[in-house]
């Protein structure tokens, strides 16, 4: 049994206050969101398997990332037992090692800001796909847990989403300064129809 094999609810307030380290720069987690499978209408893998997200399907403990918005990158850790889907979204995080280089792939960041959101996280941390699937007790990324669990730990709505947006499964920090602002999903825009 790994840390990582309970379910995404279990497991997200767990990973706060870790360490996760690539490249030269290491994150202390700061702020997380749970993602289920099929009895999640919010997670990439509410309609099955399919070639971007079968990385979610297991094994536990390896890195589950995508691209978005043609532009950004969010890393999340997979966890569960094999076969079923579940991974942690890693929102925010605090620089705590490797601070010069984190502001070189992040130029003119303030420092709350450097890992502040999913897209940042990895930028600072250069994760992109070819990370996709690896696990994260290797020697070029490594995630270490906390000795002992937070105990600060505050937890609400996931940001942005419309589908199930009322789930508390977002995990942060209380009173930390690297957790990112919530915001709900945006309404979806109306179509104008003539008449």
């Amino acid at each position: 049994m790994t840390p990582f094999d309970d379910t995404p609810v279990e497991v997200a307030p767990r990973l706060l206050g870790a360490l996760l380290t690539h490249r030269g720069v290491t994150v202390r987690l700061t702020e997380v969101e749970a993602y289920g499978g099929a009895d999640d209408p919010g997670s990439h893998s509410y309609r099955g398997r399919t070639r971007r997200n079968t990385v979610m399907f297991g094994p536990a403990g390896h890195l589950y990332v995508y691209f978005t918005y043609g532009m950004h990158y969010c890393a999340n850790v997979v966890v569960g037992p094999d076969g079923t889907p579940g991974a942690v979204l890693l929102r925010a995080g605090e620089v705590t090692d490797g601070l010069d280089l984190a502001r070189s792939r992040r130029p003119g960041a303030p420092g709350r800001d450097l890992a502040r959101g999913p897209a940042r996280l990895c930028r600072a941390l250069d994760l992109d796909l070819a990370v996709n699937g690896a696990p994260v007790n290797g020697e070029e990324l490594s995630l270490v847990l906390p000795e002992t669990p937070v105990v600060n730990v505050a937890r609400g709505p996931r940001v942005g989403l419309r589908a199930a947006p009322e789930r508390p499964w977002r995990f942060w920090l209380d009173g930390e300064p690297s957790v990112s602002s919530y915001r709900p999903a945006a309404p979806p825009r109306r179509r104008r129809t003539s008449i």
